[in-house]
């Protein structure tokens, strides 16, 4: 197995009762990758049967309108599957959490990488890969640097499968406050579902707010090199969506942003913000994977 060795240090956190700490990075695949994964399963058969499908507070999309969608299918063991969202910035390479290799708890074994398809479970380009390297200081206690690139064997591009910008030129100084947002995910709609509800691929606007905000929520657990949006009326990411895009348009050409990594432990629907890594943070990183 190909793997960038991380050295992951114990940090304490001080956070007020006020300040839930951040769902979705440390023991993320146990808490949420598996009975996710089981549920995502479910959710698609009952969605191919009826032809229909709908990210907390988004809507149904399809692979062409986010051609740069990544789904992860996560193996840990014989018998125990993940998931996790991604992105794909080139032929060969598809950005992602760390946390959906190593969570503190879990590391995964393999990964099969979904490309072209509206459906987490089946259809589309699957791609299999144990190659991922992880951003240095990654920390799963305080979901800091929770970024990593996974290598992929070539892929042909075509409408439904396009890798996204990253952020270039002036776009590097930007915090991107106030901008609007669209992240995609194949994760569950909201808190509960049951096994019932309709699932495809699906999208959602977000605004983009200021980490001194952000902070309101989490407390010093913000830093710099994370990037969060409004949870305002109850939408955001949610669980399975960690790992994929937070896509913003900037002079007609759309720049991948943010990576997904946190959700609030109070749930997806629960008003507070959605967390990801700041990808103008770990830009030179990125190019030399």
């Amino acid at each position: 197995m190909k793997i960038a060795l991380v050295l992951i240090s114990v940090c304490v956190v001080v956070i007020g009762a006020e300040n839930p700490l951040p769902n979705g990075v440390y023991d993320y695949h146990r808490r949420i990758g598996i009975p996710t994964a089981f549920k995502i399963k479910l959710q698609e058969r009952e969605a191919a049967e009826k032809g229909q499908g709908r990210i907390v507070g988004g809507s149904s999309t399809t692979t062409l309108s986010v051609p740069y969608q990544a789904g992860l299918i996560i193996r840990l063991n014989i018998i125990s599957t993940s998931v996790c969202g991604g992105t794909l910035i080139s032929d060969i390479r598809v950005l992602t959490a760390a946390h959906c290799y190593n969570d503190g708890n879990n590391i995964a074994q393999s990964f099969q990488v979904i490309l072209g398809s509206n459906f987490l479970f089946s259809g589309g380009t699957r791609i299999d890969t144990n190659s991922i390297a992880i951003f240095p200081g990654y920390n799963p206690w305080i979901a800091a640097n929770d970024i990593a690139v996974l290598r992929i064997s070539r892929v042909s591009f075509s409408l439904q499968i396009q890798p996204i910008n990253l952020p270039s030129g002036s776009e590097l100084n930007s915090n991107f406050v106030g901008s609007t947002a669209l992240a995609s995910g194949y994760g569950i709609t909201r808190d509960g579902d049951s096994v019932n509800l309709l699932q495809t691929i699906s999208s959602v606007n977000l605004q983009v707010i200021s980490n001194s905000v952000c902070g309101n929520s989490y407390g010093n657990i913000i830093q710099n090199h994370h990037l969060c949006t409004s949870g305002a009326g109850g939408i955001g990411i949610c669980r399975g969506d960690t790992g994929g895009p937070l896509v913003t348009t900037v002079n007609n050409r759309r720049v991948l942003i943010g990576i997904g990594s946190f959700t609030a432990n109070a749930g997806c629907q629960a008003g507070l913000p959605s967390g990801f890594s700041r990808v103008t943070s770990f830009i030179s990183w990125i190019h030399s994977i």
